[in-house]
């Protein structure tokens, strides 16, 4: 590049290019502001507008006193398709549901924060999936999901108030029961079906997954929604899982 043709963007862009091609592998520092205005033939200021564009955009990442860093990425596979399906891996003994068993399949340590369970108004989303009038009263069950000690997933789950009530459901612990829960007391799921959305996090999940220092971090919205044998919902499990965090895969077999 010549210094007049040097730009913010065209150091991020340079960055960026670096990173993909493995030039700069995840968890390496990057130059000094005063290195990369050297090498670049451009101002410090133009050099600290890069470093801002290329942490607003997620590849790299500050560390107070130690420097900027290109962002390392270790997500956890996850792959929805295998809950709920076939063999439960549910273990009242050892407190394993399907989504521990995954973690760990994987070499990784999974654990879940204590639900906090309350009786609130239905939003309209959560109103409409569990067809309800907006604002009926719901039990949410709400969890916050770590995976070697790293915040990794919301898990949220919302039932129709005669489906929670009197239920293992209403307690602030870690529920597993054979076959799950709603098996387990009386209301078997029949049908399922899943809506992913992929957006950025509102305020209250950027502080419940701690990615104020991680801006320009979308999040992936799994709604299941579990019907009973009536065909009404009885359940919807939200799930916000970061970008950085989750790699999510569905496998499907094909009848023949």
């Amino acid at each position: 590049m010549t210094s007049s043709s040097v730009t913010a963007k065209s150091i991020a862009e340079e960055f960026r290019s670096r990173i993909a091609s493995g030039d700069l592998l995840p968890g390496a520092k990057l130059p000094s502001t005063k290195n990369i205005a050297a090498e670049f033939g451009a101002s410090e200021l133009v050099v600290y507008r890069a470093i801002t564009q290329l942490k607003e955009s997620g590849h790299v990442v500050a560390r107070q006193g130690l420097g900027t860093f290109v962002r390392v990425y270790d997500p956890l596979l996850w792959n929805p398709g295998e809950y709920e399906r076939g063999e439960r891996s549910d273990d009242p003994v050892t407190n394993t549901d399907d989504w521990k068993a995954q973690v760990r399949a994987q070499g990784r340590e999974p654990e879940q924060s204590v639900p906090r369970v309350s009786v609130e108004p239905a939003p309209q989303n959560i109103a409409e999936w569990l067809n309800l009038e907006v604002g009926t009263p719901v039990i949410v069950r709400r969890r916050l999901r770590l995976v070697d000690g790293e915040r990794c997933q919301l898990a949220d789950s919302w039932f129709p108030v005669g489906i929670a009530e009197g239920t293992p459901l209403m307690e602030e612990r870690d529920v597993t029961m054979q076959g799950g829960v709603l098996a387990a007391t009386g209301n078997p799921q029949h049908r399922i079906r899943d809506e992913l959305d992929i957006r950025m996090p509102t305020g209250i999940e950027i502080e419940r997954l701690d990615l104020g220092h991680l801006p320009g971090t979308p999040v992936c919205q799994h709604a299941r929604i579990g019907y009973g044998a009536d065909g009404s919902p009885i359940r919807v499990m939200v799930t916000i899982a970061p970008g950085d965090r989750n790699r999510i895969i569905y496998e499907l077999g094909i009848d023949k």
